[in-house]
């Protein structure tokens, strides 16, 4: 899994706790809608959102694990955010 960059990829509002943009690899926060974790990115994330995916513990806040796909939860680290 790609490791994160210590920065957080936002260019405008974000509602993702600033520990958890600054650990999280630049792909998965460009394919969070912008209206959660704004990065100016375009991407089709509509499929498989609307839910949590959460199997267990997670420190991503509930809407903004319902607002994502199925894929961008899946590729956050179990510590940070359980789906296996």
């Amino acid at each position: 899994m790609p490791q994160g960059t210590d920065a957080s990829h936002a260019t405008g509002a974000s509602i993702v706790p600033q520990k958890l943009q600054e650990i999280l690899p630049q792909k998965v926060e460009e394919k969070v809608p912008n209206s959660i974790h704004d990065t100016g990115a375009s991407a089709d994330t509509t499929a498989n959102a609307g839910v949590s995916h959460s199997t267990g513990h997670s420190v991503v806040p509930k809407v903004a694990q319902e607002a994502v796909p199925k894929q961008v939860e899946e590729v956050l680290p179990e510590s940070v955010h359980a789906t296996k």
